[in-house]
């Protein structure tokens, strides 16, 4: 198609405390390959580091990139002021500290026509610079680590769900109102239960991989999955049909495994040897799994390094319990 004909597109990112990868996940979407009219629009939140200074300077010396306010900070709020300041037909979310490919808009582009689909996605690859980081990307990667979603472990183009990040047209975005302000996470999850709830489709491609970097700390990590269940737990409140097994699992954990040590307590403290082996029973299973699921993501991983493997059994259950228990206090419902 020639360039003149291809849409416009607008590149939408809402960034907070992103000095270390904003520049080049920017110069990344600089670089792409796409013959159409392509613009960035940064939506910069309050930043602890030089994440507004660094958005300005970039901007200043690149006329494709314009800086917009996101005064409180919330992801969702920053979304639907870029899209307020985009003029793209298209419009591709991409985070601060994602590494998009030199063809991803192309790619993106070209999927929503074959599609017609209004909002397409792939492969959020995560990829680490450190053993930690590594370990994480291997776990977000994995079945026992994150369940079978096809945008974390992969699998064959068709509609979907939800995928990751997003390539919207202008005019589904339109339709349903933009993201929901309430939902500080899953925003991405409930925005595309809205584009299906009206009629349209989202489909995942695995033509479509993303770098996604990984919480560089245990602390880090545990935050952000501990959200994530808090707010997978607000969408299964605001729309019951949604909820599945895949999302229940980690509570499930959760309680079992504190029941369990709870009963084997009691049992030791009140003489009752049964009580304990069975009260233990569920801490240990679990254990055995996470070694096990460990065991194999090493190994099914030949480059991972020694350091990395040995912090997976530590980076599982910390996904899971932090995701499991959010789940469980939910507690973020906005009025």
């Amino acid at each position: 198609m020639p360039a003149q004909e291809l849409p416009s597109v607008s590149v939408i990112m809402p960034v907070i405390d992103e000095e270390r990868h904003l520049p080049q996940s920017i110069s990344r979407i600089l670089e792409q390959d796409y013959a159409g009219e392509l613009e960035i629009i940064v939506a910069v939140g309050p930043s602890r580091d030089r994440t507004a200074d660094v958005a300005a300077e970039i901007s200043a010396r690149e006329d494709r990139v314009q800086v917009v306010a996101n005064p409180s900070g919330k992801t969702p709020a920053g979304l639907n002021a870029a899209i307020e300041a985009a003029s793209g037909e298209i419009v591709v979310r991409v985070d601060g500290h994602a590494m998009v490919p030199i063809n991803y808009v192309s790619v993106a582009v070209s999927t929503l026509e074959t599609s017609g689909a209004d909002n397409v996605g792939g492969i959020m690859n995560a990829e680490g610079t450190t053993d930690f980081e590594d370990a994480v990307a291997r776990a977000m990667t994995s079945r026992f680590g994150v369940g079978g979603a096809a945008f974390h472990v992969g699998g064959v183009a068709g509609p979907a769900l939800s995928v990751y990040l997003g390539c919207f047209r202008r005019a589904a975005l339109d339709r349903v109102g933009g993201y929901d302000v309430t939902m500080e996470r899953a925003q991405d999850w409930e925005m595309n239960l809205r584009i299906r709830q009206t009629g349209g489709i989202v489909w995942f491609t695995p033509d479509l991989k993303v770098t996604y970097r990984p919480r560089p700390t245990l602390k880090a990590l545990a935050r952000q999955y501990h959200d994530y269940g808090r707010w997978r737990r607000e969408v299964a409140t605001r729309h019951p049909e949604t909820v599945s097994l895949r999302y229940l699992a980690a509570p499930v954990a959760v309680i079992g495994v504190i029941l369990g040590i709870s009963l084997g307590v009691v049992g030791l403290l009140v003489g009752l040897p049964w009580l304990a082996v069975l009260g233990f029973a569920a801490p240990a299973g679990y254990l055995v799994l996470d070694l096990i699921a460990s065991a194999v993501a090493a190994l099914t991983r030949p480059h991972l390094t020694p350091g990395a493997a040995l912090r997976l059994p530590l980076v599982y259950a910390a996904m899971h319990a932090t995701w499991g228990w959010g789940f469980l206090r939910g507690g973020v419902r906005s009025s």
